[in-house]
């Protein structure tokens, strides 16, 4: 097992492509919630009169690194107000949330957890040096309270008190008391052990619960690494098996699992709650740094360049709540939703579409995603995700151009003042590898690099398209990491209005989508042939997608689901063909906003 260390905003720097989305989020959602959303712009975190919980945390948590990635003064301003209004509250003796003394054991810890993870990515951006006597002050009194049993873990901080390992790290890291371990201790022992739940992820249940919570268990998959790595335990690979359940009785065709909200079993027209996207590429980061293992950077690549963009607009202003892999539409419901647990709005793009908690959290997962970018440990450095980027340190620049995941061309440009070893990852899925020329197998292809000189590296490989089996019988058609849709056009329908004293209004209003063209097709040939078309400014474009893939269909009735006029059916009432064979452009499924993933192949 090799363990990986992360970058820091001083030394990442995104370029191409992956920069370009950075800033279509700044200019959206992400770069503005401070001042069009209530929650954020009046919290109770900076003085104000509402959401007091998690929702500042949640922005900031990706507000931040964004804010210093894209080198922005603006929005770098903008944090350092947040950061010192939160601080300027904090309490003689460590405690830090919104809350009166008298209602602290009644106030859901999950907010400190929370807010003690964003005080260490601020310290990591800013290099703001109160940051670790202040976090210190508060997880020393996080410990006291538990300690006493004047408070203890329930709910969301009960679900999810691995979270807090990662400040509790950072602050051992600089203050090496022994009460810092025994915080941990306390946490596991008080904490959720989702290793006891694995039953209730096998059928899928209309009800809510903490142990089938499609978030909780996004952010459990990292637990194992970090108790392992914080007390010193023996790492099992227990994640792995988790994974594996998760993924046989609840995956998708990206590699996500469904939670509408709570897991929901694997139909293709059952939901997957953003918030559970962001948090399971965070674990996936966490996971290969710790392990250093392909597969979990190969499964990050995937829900990255499928999940995400897939359930965000273009221009980044709006979010569903849930997104389906057979999403045919994004009505309202009139009546029942399909979803288990969520409302009728769940799938529209707006605002705040069934709960706001999405509306701050998306915010983490491009800005992180991009951190993840090379990591090192010792004298070696890891390209761990082959996109745009630039690794800029005081003793080593590394430039990647690459259009990755869209082709699979990259050019390295280093120049290095000391000697290292740098490590390129050549996926499970490339054919006909090669490195500056020569022919080279899958996995980690180890490259000495002298200093003194620049270096320049070509890596080039093949990807081939192919069907890959789902459930029921259907198929979908994947390429590297990209897993392609049938695209649906459609009309969008501006929905303006106020709600709870909030405005929905352009371009922050909510859209329904209206399917104008038809999904009902099987697929009538094995032949898949890509077509590379060059990305835009807006890399996952809903009209000019970079690549495509050509696919021979045909009609078929497949019906819709019952009691829904807007859902088709789980699984096609029909393959029979009625129509004749039409050559038809998928699209990657992160560019078809409306999209049929899951197909089966018609009988001939």
């Amino acid at each position: 097992m090799r363990k990986w260390n992360f970058y820091t905003t001083k030394e990442i720097k995104p370029s191409g492509w992956l920069r370009d989305q950075l800033v279509i989020q700044a200019k959206g959602l992400s770069g503005n919630l401070d001042k069009i959303w209530p929650d954020i712009r009046d919290s109770a975190w900076i003085g104000g009169d509402k959401e007091g919980w998690e929702r500042v945390p949640y922005w900031l948590d990706g507000f931040i690194p964004l804010a210093y990635l894209l080198e922005d003064e603006d929005m770098i301003s903008r944090a350092k107000k947040y950061i010192d209004a939160i601080l300027s509250y904090q309490k003689e003796d460590g405690w830090i949330c919104p809350c009166k003394d008298e209602d602290r054991a009644r106030y859901d810890t999950w907010a400190i957890q929370l807010i003690s993870k964003v005080l260490t990515i601020y310290y990591d951006c800013s290099g703001d040096e109160r940051i670790p006597s202040v976090l210190y002050r508060v997880l020393k009194n996080y410990y006291d309270l538990l300690k006493s049993e004047e408070i203890k873990l329930y709910d969301w901080g009960k679900a999810r008190w691995f979270e807090c390992f990662l400040a509790i790290r950072f602050t051992y890291d600089r203050y090496p008391e022994e009460w810092l371990k025994e915080l941990a201790i306390i946490l596991k022992e008080q904490g959720t052990d989702y290793s006891q739940h694995i039953e209730k992820w096998k059928r899928p249940l209309n009800k809510w619960t903490f142990e089938t919570h499609i978030v909780n268990i996004g952010m459990m998959l990292k637990a194992e690494a970090l108790v392992c790595d914080f007390l010193g335990k023996e790492y099992t690979d227990k994640t792995e098996e988790l994974h594996s359940v998760l993924r046989d009785y609840n995956g998708t065709a990206i590699g996500l699992f469904t939670g509408d909200e709570c897991l929901s079993g694997i139909s293709p027209i059952q939901g997957t709650e953003l918030c559970s996207v962001a948090e399971q590429m965070f674990s996936y980061e966490h996971l290969f740094a710790y392990t250093g293992e392909t597969k979990w950077a190969e499964r990050l690549e995937e829900i990255t360049f499928n999940g995400i963009p897939a359930t965000i607009s273009e221009d980044m202003w709006t979010h569903q709540y849930d997104q389906l892999s057979n999403q045919m539409s994004c009505i309202k419901f009139p009546g029942k939703p399909i979803f288990r647990t969520n409302s009728e709005e769940s799938h529209l793009f707006g605002l705040e579409p069934n709960y706001g908690c999405c509306t701050a959290n998306f915010n983490q997962a491009w800005p992180k995603f991009a951190l993840a970018t090379y990591m090192y440990n010792d004298n070696d450095i890891i390209n761990t995700i082959p996109v745009p980027c630039v690794l800029e340190t005081d003793t080593v620049k590394i430039s990647l151009e690459t259009d990755y995941p869209f082709n699979n061309s990259f050019r390295y440009v280093i120049d290095s003042k000391t000697d290292f070893n740098f490590t390129i990852r050549i996926p499970s899925f490339a054919e006909n590898a090669t490195v500056n020329g020569k022919d080279v197998e899958n996995g980690d292809i180890v490259l000495p690099i002298e200093s003194g000189k620049t270096t320049e590296i070509i890596v080039s490989y093949n990807v081939s398209p192919r069907f890959i089996d789902r459930p029921n019988g259907l198929k979908s058609v994947k390429m590297g990491s990209l897993v392609f849709s049938l695209p649906i056009s459609h009309e969008k329908k501006m929905l303006e209005y106020e709600r709870d004293g909030v405005d929905r209004k352009y371009p922050y209003c909510d859209y329904e989508l209206i399917p104008t063209s038809d999904w009902s097709y099987g697929f009538s040939s094995n032949e898949l042939i890509p077509q590379y078309h060059g990305i835009t400014s807006a890399p996952f474009s809903e009209t000019k997608p970079p690549v495509t893939i050509k696919a021979k269909m045909r009609h078929i009735d497949w019906g819709l689901e019952e009691g829904y006029e807007y859902i088709c059916a789980k699984v096609p009432e029909s393959t029979e063909p009625v129509s004749e064979e039409e050559e038809i452009t998928l699209y990657p499924y992160g560019c078809a906003k409306l999209r049929m993933t899951e197909m089966p192949f018609i009988k001939q």
